[in-house]
C-alpha cells in the first residue's frame, strides 16, 4: 500500500460545538488548536506520530507568545498522553479569519 499523504486544514481554538475556546489566551488557544489537530488524525486513522510537518500561524508573533504556544502545545500533548512534532515553522500573522483567533495550527501527515 502507498502512504497517503495528508495537510489537515489549520485547526484554531474551537470547541465541538464551533465556539471560541480560550477568548485572549494565546496558551488556552494553542493547547485546544493541537487538541484539534490530534483529533483530526484520529478520525483519519493516524496519529501525531505521523505527523511529518507542523506550521504554526501567530497573530503578532513575539518571543513571549512563542513561548506561550509552546506551553499550550505541552498541555495538550499532556492530556492526550501523545507528543507533538516540534513545529517547523512559525509564522506571524497580523491577523487571521476571525479577530478573537490567535493562532492557527497546520499539520501534515503521512499515513500508512
Amino acid at each position: 500500500m502507498v502512504p497517503l499523504l495528508t495537510a489537515l486544514a489549520g485547526q484554531v481554538s474551537w470547541d465541538a460545538d464551533g465556539r471560541l475556546v480560550g477568548e485572549g489566551d494565546l496558551t488556552a488557544q494553542s493547547e485546544q488548536a493541537y487538541l484539534n489537530v490530534a483529533r483530526a488524525l484520529i478520525e483519519l486513522g493516524a496519529s501525531t506520530d505521523d505527523m511529518t510537518r507542523v506550521t504554526v500561524y501567530v497573530v503578532g508573533m513575539t518571543p513571549e507568545s512563542t513561548a506561550m504556544v509552546m506551553a499550550g502545545r505541552r498541555r495538550a500533548s499532556d492530556a492526550l498522553g501523545v507528543e507533538f512534532q516540534h513545529p517547523g515553522t512559525f509564522v506571524g500573522v497580523t491577523a487571521l479569519w476571525d479577530p478573537n483567533y490567535l493562532i492557527e495550527v497546520e499539520a501534515t501527515a503521512i499515513i500508512d
